[in-house]
């Protein structure tokens, strides 16, 4: 449905930061509200505000999160020139009745501290110290903040969003995605804040964690995580997908393992969904190609 709209590339570590993206991205549909500098000093970043061109006060909308905001919208203003386009995407599957009425918030990331804050904490712990260390030195910047990151996502950014926008604020209408080390981070957003997220779509989740570890070690203990963490199936909902090209062909064994966690935990296809795409890549070509997909498992009417 959306296979033909754009063509993108993306690393898995973007090269910009706040300061360099000085122009404001604009949506083709809809409009976009910008958010400079927003929360905590230490944490804080731009955040972009998607809303419908119907919006209104007198309805009231599901939220969808999403990381890597700067990348969402508007090509020109990305460090690659490259986006996702969300705001072509949503319209059309809710013109269609696909999904509900949303607005979508998406916090940018801090470029160079991006695996910073998006690395899961938790299972950071359940490595060995050697290889933590490893990992916090040369890919971290010295300090893991994934949890302060969620602690922004929920205690700082979601309140704000709750109180100047209609929204629906409940868990059943709030959901959290994003690809790579995103999808990771959405996984974890979802098992640490289960009555704030009610649906999580990783995509292309980067399993392997670290570059620089052999990379079923973080696999593993991010399944250990998810075998302990597990939010209740009846109330929440979890997609994941992998290609097999460039990054993405690094990520079966990792996602065949957390499929059958989910399998032995007893979720059903209408709780948690995971979906294989030969002949795709880690790209924004690729994740626009399917997008549609996680937001109709999450956002149905």
């Amino acid at each position: 449905m959306m296979g033909s709209l754009f063509a993108a590339t993306f690393l898995l570590v973007p090269s910009t930061t706040n300061a360099e993206q000085n122009e404001n991205p604009k949506p083709t549909v809809g409009k976009l509200e910008h958010l400079k500098n927003f929360g905590s000093e230490g944490l804080s970043r731009n955040v972009d505000i998607w809303l419908p061109s119907d919006y209104s006060p007198n309805k009231k909308y599901a939220v969808l999160y999403m990381h890597d905001g700067q990348m969402l919208f508007d090509a020109s203003t990305t460090w690659n020139k490259q986006a996702w386009h969300v705001d072509e995407v949503v319209t059309q599957l809710t013109k269609i009745g696909a999904i509900r009425n949303c607005i979508v918030v998406g916090p940018y990331n801090r470029g160079e501290y991006r695996h910073t804050d998006y690395f899961p904490q938790k299972p950071l712990a359940q490595l060995p110290s050697e290889i933590q260390n490893k990992i916090i030195k040369n890919e971290l910047k010295g300090a893991p903040l994934a949890d302060q990151y969620l602690k922004f996502l929920v205690n700082e950014l979601k309140p704000y969003i709750d109180s100047h926008y209609s929204t629906k604020a409940d868990v059943s209408n709030t959901f959290i995605a994003g690809s790579s080390m995103g999808g990771l981070i959405s996984m974890y957003a979802m098992c640490e804040y289960p009555t704030v997220f009610g649906g999580a779509a990783c995509i292309s989740t980067h399993w392997p964690g670290s570059m620089q570890v052999d990379a079923s070690l973080c696999a593993n203990a991010f399944n250990t995580y998810i075998q302990t963490h597990l939010p209740n199936k009846a109330n929440h909902k979890f997609y994941f997908d992998r290609g097999d090209k460039t990054l993405d062909a690094l990520y079966g064994p990792g996602q065949l393992s957390v499929d059958e966690t989910f399998k032995k935990s007893g979720w059903n296809s209408n709780q948690y969904v995971s979906l294989f795409f030969g002949g795709e890549d880690h790209s924004e070509k690729s994740w626009t190609k399917r997008l549609h997909l996680p937001l109709t498992f999450l956002l149905k009417k």
